[in-house]
């Protein structure tokens, strides 16, 4: 097996891959092909750098339609059935309430009841119009978006299908946690990825997943047991619900997603984690997608599967 690693897009990517018998590609070019085309989806995707496109957009204050990345629609078009699937609790155009909160800093600083409704007034992705392929326009001056919660996933996609230009069929490809399997190992088994148990400071495997079939299929994750803060005596997720401008109050901790498309499957794993179980089930079995929910209860952890994750074959969740 080649492996390729390196660290792109504010995070670490991993990549194991068979490459075909008779390839004479060096792995050096791929590598270089792959570090190529991470940075230039940094410089179209990024809101982490002033000079990326999406951040020029975001800087603009004007309603009058923007040229932009294809790519840059195309997500914003995925999102949009995803934000309209859930609801309204997915928004690609919440970052003004992750700041407002202290969340960009992690300087936490729970805002008054009015200064959430005037940042609100600046959300919304309804606010934000696909003129067509290349053009977007803004409804509201101050509206921004940040793909940061769908872009890993496009990532993942985009390096599957260099990887597929080589010639290779066995892979796994994992960006920032978020990951694709297609094929087996070299040895002929099963790629197994390990859960882990939501748990804020330990890391503890809670289930093992193997992908027997080799199809190709994506495994996407999303919890609040990372990222929190604690303000008297309460405990404040980082996860917001873009309807009501406040962090999600549910019991669910971790939200695990399996999905053909890992574009798809990482804006619906942060859905679904605004979402909670008892709204999100019922999405996910409207949607017929295979979602793992675990709630936490006191020291308990419930796990909740969808309709399609407990039909699925080819793919199985066995504990440690």
């Amino acid at each position: 097996m080649s492996k390729i690693t390196g660290y792109a897009q504010g995070t670490t990517y991993n990549l194991t891959f068979e490459l075909p018998a008779d390839t004479n590609v060096p792995l050096s070019r791929i590598e270089e092909a792959v570090n190529e085309e991470l940075a230039r989806m940094d410089l179209v995707l990024s809101n982490y750098r002033d000079d990326s496109q999406i951040e020029q957009f975001n800087d603009q204050q004007s309603t009058d339609p923007v040229e932009v990345d294809a790519e840059m629609v195309e997500l914003v078009e995925i999102a949009r059935v995803i934000h309209r699937a859930s609801n309204g609790c997915y928004d690609l155009t919440i970052k003004p309430l992750f700041d407002l909160w202290g969340f960009k800093n992690d300087v936490f600083n729970p805002p008054s009841d009015d200064a959430i409704a005037a940042t609100l007034a600046n959300v919304g992705l309804d606010n934000l119009e696909t003129v067509d392929a290349t053009h977007l326009r803004k409804k509201i001056p101050n509206l921004r978006i940040d793909v940061s919660s769908i872009g890993q996933g496009y990532a993942v996609e985009r390096i599957v299908k260099l990887l597929e230009q080589y010639g290779v069929h066995n892979y796994l490809v994992e960006i920032g946690g978020e990951l694709k399997v297609q094929g087996k190992k070299i040895n002929g088994e099963a790629w197994r990825i390990a859960l882990e148990k939501p748990l804020p400071n330990e890391r503890k495997m809670h289930k093992i997943v193997s992908f027997d079939s080799g199809k190709p299929m994506s495994l996407i994750g999303s919890g609040t047991y990372r990222h929190f803060f604690d303000d008297h005596g309460k405990r404040y997720s980082h996860i917001l619900d873009a309807r009501s401008g406040k962090p999600v109050e549910h019991n669910t901790v971790s939200v695990t997603i399996l999905h053909p498309d890992a574009t798809l499957g990482d804006a619906w794993s942060t859905a679904f984690s605004c979402l909670g179980s008892r709204e999100g089930l019922k999405v996910a079995n409207a949607e017929n997608l295979p979602v793992l929910f675990i709630d936490q209860e006191g020291d308990k952890f419930i796990e909740t599967e969808s309709d399609a994750l407990k039909a699925i074959t080819g793919i199985s969740f066995k504990n440690p």
